[in-house]
């Protein structure tokens, strides 16, 4: 999964058919405008929501300024990956000044599920380091997933390995991408 210039997209998905997946972000709401976003999901092209990282402009990912584009993919039943988690060392500190660690806690995303009670969403980085929160927000969520990326390399394998354990361990194996 990728976003950035179509273009670009384009020709990476013309150089390896079927393994590359279109996605279009928001992580600030003054980036879009929801009609522009529809129409780009509209339009085929795009297949996620994804990356979705309010949490480095300082928002919550249950924002209500976010809400008209949470209903736009449960409606086109686009699966939307939304950062959650570790920022990576410093970031508040060295490129994103409203980056708040505590944005990334899992449990801020039952506001917008609890709207968006069909919406697919997977929790990029596995919500790391809140184990806790992630396993109790996947039991109450039949539609919340995680992925493995960003954290993966910025951790001890140890540490990583103790993570993914405790996930399966819960019970969700099936729903780790």
């Amino acid at each position: 999964i990728t976003y950035g210039d179509p273009a670009i997209i384009r020709k990476w998905q013309k150089a390896a058919p079927g393994r590359v997946i279109p996605g279009i972000g928001i992580s600030n709401p003054k980036d879009l405008t929801p009609k522009a976003f529809q129409d780009s999901l509209s339009s085929g092209f795009y297949k996620v929501m994804a990356e979705v990282a309010p949490q480095y402009q300082g928002l919550s990912p249950s924002d209500p300024s976010l809400d008209e584009y949470f209903a736009i993919a449960e409606k086109l039943n686009i699966p939307v990956g939304i950062h959650m988690g570790t920022g990576g060392n410093g970031m508040a500190n060295i490129t994103a000044p409203k980056y708040r660690a505590s944005l990334g806690n899992p449990f801020l995303l039952e506001d917008m599920l609890a709207k968006h009670p069909k919406l697919k969403v997977w929790v990029m980085h596995a919500g790391y380091p809140m184990i806790d929160e992630m396993i109790a927000l996947m039991g109450a969520n039949a539609y919340v997933y995680i992925d493995l990326a960003g954290f993966i390399w910025s951790y001890p394998l140890e540490e990583i390995n103790d993570y993914i354990r405790r996930l399966v361990q819960a019970g969700f194996g099936k729903r780790i991408m």
